[in-house]
């Protein structure tokens, strides 16, 4: 024992001290527990932050889908598609085309954007598939602006209508329509 004192004390005299493996352990302990907690809380920071730039890129596209088909009579999204997403956000920075022409919105894992004619072409569909919860309410109240209906599915559950000609939208309808993880589909229409 002190011969190890000795040993200490000459360290501290050369200025070579040093951590114990048991500080370095506990430091260590400490850091992956703050990782542990942190990450997936960072994860739905970034997915937040996501929401406003892909709402405001859906809702370029639909002003976009408005303008142009203009004059065509009773059915003006008869021909409208997922391609014209896909062809419209080629260049973009937020929504990501896959290898296969799907359309990433990327407020889930996998989640996908699909656009369809409805109601005979007189109104289209852009349905939103696997959105996480934290991206739930905030992507309603950005395209609820544009979309004159919205549901939504949780997880195989009922489909809950939380805007349309008789309900006015409501974030905290939207909130608890969802369920937790990415197993929630937003279908917006559009007339």
């Amino acid at each position: 024992m002190q011969v190890l004192a000795q040993s200490r004390a000459a360290r501290r005299r050369l200025g070579q001290a040093g951590f114990s493996l048991v500080e370095v352990s506990i430091v260590t302990a400490i850091v992956l527990l703050i990782a542990v907690i942190g990450i997936p809380a960072i994860g739905g920071y970034v997915m937040e932050n996501k929401v406003p730039r892909v709402g405001q890129e859906l809702a370029r596209f639909v002003m976009h889908a408005r303008v142009n088909a203009g004059t065509s009579g009773d059915v003006p999204y008869e021909h409208i598609a997922t391609a014209n997403l896909a062809a419209m956000v080629a260049d973009s920075t937020v929504l990501t085309l896959a290898s296969d022409g799907a359309v990433l919105h990327g407020l889930g894992s996998g989640g996908t954007v699909e656009v369809e004619p409805a109601d005979a072409g007189a109104a289209f569909l852009l349905r939103l598939r696997q959105v996480n919860h934290v991206a739930c309410p905030s992507i309603a109240s950005v395209l609820q602006r544009v979309a004159d209906r919205i549901t939504v599915e949780a997880d195989g559950a009922a489909v809950r209508t939380v805007k349309d000609e008789s309900t006015t939208y409501n974030a905290l309808a939207a909130e608890s329509a969802c369920a937790k993880g990415d197993v929630n589909q937003f279908v917006f229409h559009v007339g």
